[in-house]
């Protein structure tokens, strides 16, 4: 075998079984040559909106293949994870503009406790909106899945695999 095959395999496909092994990890949990998760967390960013949704990379190829989905379940769960990604954007923005809210009020002569409530009643709405957001898109994902696929979804967020 060439010795670039694997490099190439590895930037393209991920770590093969060896080096899971290497890394001393599990299937699902390697780790890049730099230590970093191959999988993410959802907690990189501050507010816990790092990683992708599902807690994974690239959601769409990995659940294509995991759940075996055939072309028109693949693009109803692209337009699902979209979806996703956009409210979850959107909460990263209401969360930074939040944060700014409160750094000015801590700049003013004053403290007003009025505004402070009022930044953390939108922190809260926001946080709401992308709950049902979350939960729009399970009820999506949820109605697109045949019973089989199902359950091995039910499986993948069982072991840690994916993550919500």
């Amino acid at each position: 075998m060439h010795p670039g095959f694997m490099s190439w395999w590895t930037r393209h496909y991920g770590p093969s079984r060896y080096e899971y092994a290497a890394a001393g990890c599990g299937p699902g949990r390697a780790r890049w040559h730099d230590g970093e998760s191959r999988f993410g967390s959802h907690g990189d960013e501050p507010g816990g909106f790092g990683g992708g949704p599902f807690g994974v990379r690239r959601p769409l190829r990995f659940l294509a293949f995991k759940l075996g989905l055939d072309e028109s379940q693949t693009a109803e769960l692209a337009a699902i994870l979209d979806d996703l990604k956009t409210e979850r954007a959107q909460a990263a923005v209401d969360h930074r503009r939040m944060t700014s809210a409160v750094a000015d009020l801590f700049g003013a002569p004053a403290f007003d406790a009025a505004k402070v409530a009022q930044a953390g009643a939108a922190r809260v709405t926001s946080a709401t909106r992308l709950a049902d957001a979350q939960a729009k898109a399970l009820q999506r994902v949820h109605a697109m899945l045949d019973e089989e696929q199902r359950k091995a979804f039910a499986y993948l967020l069982r072991t840690g695999i994916i993550a919500i």
